[in-house]
Formats: structure tokens, sequence, C-alpha cells
């Protein structure tokens, strides 16, 4: 009689498990939001370097979309970009009304969509975007 050979055929790639593991992970749904939440900040960052008259009034608000594009980072364990890596966004155009006008926009454009994921993430995520949407409503009146 001859010997049987048994092979496992678990893991050798017959059922799909090395296409699995070859695909990269989902991005995570938040990093849009982390990405309007830095973009914010520099935004903001920018008119007041522009504009220094409005330091006062603009410079708590980029300090918030800061932090909140760090909370964003730590929930979906994204590290936060160096400073010589983040684009520095372009001066505004125009006069400081034009650009308290663009900013209001912006905030408009970020509380919505905090507001959107906020309904559909996860309770662990939605007390962090629900903060998140009610402060970009009070930017609002902040850049008004």
């Amino acid at each position: 009689m001859g010997a049987v050979a048994v092979y496992p055929i678990s893991g050798c790639g017959l059922f799909g498990d090395d296409e699995e593991k070859a695909q990269p992970p989902a991005p995570d749904p938040l990093a849009p939001l982390l990405a309007e939440a830095r973009s914010l900040a520099g935004q903001h960052e920018a008119a007041i370097a522009a504009f220094p008259v409005l330091a006062e009034r603009l410079t708590p608000v980029a300090e918030a979309h800061r932090e909140h594009a760090a909370a964003l980072a730590k929930v979906i364990k994204t590290p936060e970009p160096s400073a010589s890596a983040s684009a520095s966004p372009s001066p505004p155009a125009g006069d400081a009304k034009g650009t308290l006008a663009a900013l209001r926009a912006a905030e408009q454009k970020c509380q919505k969509a905090a507001a959107q994921a906020c309904q559909a993430a996860p309770a662990e995520r939605a007390a962090l975007l629900g903060s998140i949407a009610a402060a970009c409503a009070t930017h609002l009146e902040v850049v008004r």
C-alpha cells in the first residue's frame, strides 16, 4: 500500500485568503472630516496673516479646528502631519469682508458634514462629531 499525503489546503489561497490580505484597509469614514478640520485651521490662520485685525476673532476658531483635527486623528489612529509637511493655504483673495464670507461658507460646510457623520457614526464617535458640529455652528457667529 502506498502512503497517502495529506496537505492542508487552508491558507493556500484557493479560497481567496490571499486576496483579502492583499487589499488595503478601507479609509476611515472620518478621514474627510479630519482633512476638512486641518484645512479650516489653515484657512483661518491664512486669514489672520492677511488681516491681522481679525486675529482676535479668528485665533480661537483656528485653535478649535486644530483641536478637532487632533481628536479626529487620535480616533482614527492617524498621525498628525509635521509642521513642514502640512501645506499652507494660499492667502485669501479680496478684502476682510470677503474673507469672512468665505470662512463662513467653509464653516457651514464643515458643520453639515460633521452633523451628517454624527448621525451615521457609532456611539463612541458620535459625541466627538456632535461636538465638532456644534463648534462649527458657533463659529458661524464669529465669522459673521
